[in-house]
């Protein structure tokens, strides 16, 4: 009996033991360990950082010819250097990256990279960074360190990305535009084609909370169809053609000038892109012509909301590629609305009450009009705005009204669209301003006008006809005004202008809460440029105005 006491005690002993050497083995094997022992982490950055970058090409009539990156490890722009006009051959940018943790001693890290036909600096000068430069196709060069700690420091590139144009620039923070086209070949030299990087995390854009001003102002400047291009641009119908003699029209550059300066000028609160950023058939990148559309507001800390147009899905994206693009940049109030409503772009803006008023002083609805009409043959012309989008609508003005009541001034809703509706057509109307064309309104009315008015919509902007820039006055059945329909005016240079001279015109929308007046007119791109054309008052005590002496 005591000798088998004994062995199970040894047992029991053994058995200890082996438990014991588990649980040290688990524990060093999972618990953190000390900076001392792990040696340097990079800390810095949550994500990867950029390892190497290249160009590959590759020919369509070789069928061993192709251009997938060579492994897990590497990634690829998946933008064409040549725009899909190279007819035999296709270039991309590929680059290759690391999580910071999978980085080993022998890795590299890209600190930097330029664009240039000779080396930017010899390997016997190298910096105190460590790196040096090496080639790559395409006149890239990469400097990279051997140095794990370069992906703790401000240097390391974590992103790459490709634009076009000799005009293109990068709204996205902690991104750079590289100032000279790759030198592949004369192809990408004429496209333009440029290299853009991104240093340090990706930025989260918090959405801003527009407010009135603490002197109970603000100030809407709407964008009706920029027409930007990918590139340059070709000016259509421009007036004059040449603003300073000799200097020839390039449309994109002379449009940002004029919409620079205005934003210069008049200081807005709030920018409307109203349809038609994009100039459809000319922007085979469309990325690049977005960003140029918001890269001045950027710059300025100035809020926008946008919309689109006819034009806006014809070049390589989509309307919910184009409105992810947007909802991610810095500034952006964009959305993309209820995935049940049709369309992309169909949401709203609550600009705030002064101070630390968290109530609702405007609400800007805007909605997606669609392109084209789904039925020619019965209805020519353009789509309409459909039956769930209007629900959508009244559903939610219904619902916010409980909550606008508590702000305790006049609160003031309005709505802005592209293609305009059947009703711009009445001429019998009270209307100021340009009408220089057809109104090219849906064969279709879907009765959006009538919604506009059951809810307290003060008024409606459209954008889509470029000469027409008139503000047109709906009265209801007692002939008292109920709701006013808008023109933006056309400002880019890339859409048509014609019809007699046609100077490219922004309209904006001056509020003043202490009154509940709202003020609107237009600017001019040349002749009278420091003039306010067509100035009226449309709102006063927070309620449509119509026609009166002196407006």
């Amino acid at each position: 009996m005591t000798r088998r006491l004994v062995r199970a005690g040894v047992q029991l002993a053994l058995f200890a033991s082996l438990i014991l050497i588990l649980v040290v083995t688990l524990d060093n094997r999972f618990r953190v360990l000390p900076a001392s022992i792990h040696g340097h982490l990079p800390s810095h950055y949550s994500g990867f950082v950029i390892t190497d970058v290249t160009i590959v090409s590759c020919s369509a009539i070789n069928p061993f010819s192709n251009c997938n990156p060579p492994s897990e490890a590497w990634s690829q722009v998946q933008k064409d250097l040549y725009l899909r006009t190279g007819w035999t051959s296709s270039a991309f940018v590929q680059f290759q990256r690391k999580k910071e943790e999978d980085l080993t001693s022998s890795d590299k890290v890209v600190i930097d990279l330029k664009i240039s036909r000779l080396i930017p600096e010899s390997n016997e000068d190298s910096t105190q960074d460590g790196g040096v430069w090496e080639g790559r196709p395409g006149g890239v060069w990469v400097k990279r360190t051997a140095k794990r700690h370069a992906s703790d420091s401000q240097k390391a590139i974590t992103s790459v990305d490709v634009l076009f144009g000799a005009d293109a620039v990068d709204p996205r923070i902690g991104w750079e535009v590289k100032d000279t086209p790759l030198l592949l070949d004369s192809r990408t030299e004429d496209l333009e084609a440029r290299i853009s990087v991104r240093r340090g995390d990706p930025h989260k854009n918090k959405k801003p909370v527009p407010k009135i001003n603490e002197n109970g102002r603000f100030k809407i400047m709407q964008l009706a169809d920029l027409h930007l291009s990918t590139g340059l641009g070709a000016c259509r119908d421009p007036v004059p053609v040449e603003p300073v003699a000799g200097q020839k029209c390039e449309a994109d550059p002379r449009t940002m000038e004029f919409v620079e300066r205005l934003l210069d000028e008049e200081q807005p609160d709030m920018v409307v892109f109203s349809g038609d950023q994009v100039n459809g058939d000319t922007s085979p990148d469309t990325q690049s012509a977005i960003f140029k559309s918001v890269k001045l507001l950027v710059d300025r800390k100035i809020p926008y909301a946008a919309i689109f147009g006819n034009h806006d899905d014809e070049g390589n994206l989509n309307r919910a590629q184009s409105m992810q693009i947007l909802e991610d940049l810095p500034y952006s109030l964009s959305s993309a609305g209820p995935e049940e409503v049709d369309g992309v772009g169909n949401y709203i803006v609550e600009v705030l009450g002064r101070g630390k008023s968290g109530h609702s002083a405007l609400t800007l609805y805007l909605l997606d009009t669609h392109s084209y009409s789904p039925d020619e043959r019965q209805f020519r012309g353009y789509d309409w705005i459909k039956p769930n989008q209007i629900r959508w609508f009244k559903t939610t003005a219904q619902s916010l009204k409980a909550k606008h009541h508590e702000y305790t001034y006049m609160h003031m809703n309005m709505a802005f669209i592209h293609i305009p509706l059947p009703e711009y057509r009445e001429s019998q109307n009270y209307y100021r301003g340009n009408w220089s064309e057809m109104p090219t309104a849906p064969g279709f009315n879907s009765g959006f006008k009538e919604a506009l008015e059951e809810e307290g919509i003060l008024f409606v902007s459209a954008g889509h006809d470029h000469v027409n820039d008139y503000c047109m006055l709906n009265t209801d059945q007692n002939d008292k005004p109920s709701l006013w329909m808008c023109y933006g005016g056309g400002a880019g240079f890339g859409g048509y202008g014609g019809y007699g001279g046609y100077i490219r015109r922004v309209r904006f929308f001056d509020f003043d809460m202490n009154s509940g007046r709202a003020v609107t007119y237009k600017r001019l791109e040349f002749g009278e440029t420091e003039a306010k054309i067509d100035e009226m008052m449309i709102i006063d005590g927070g309620a449509v105005k119509g026609p009166q002496e002196g407006n």
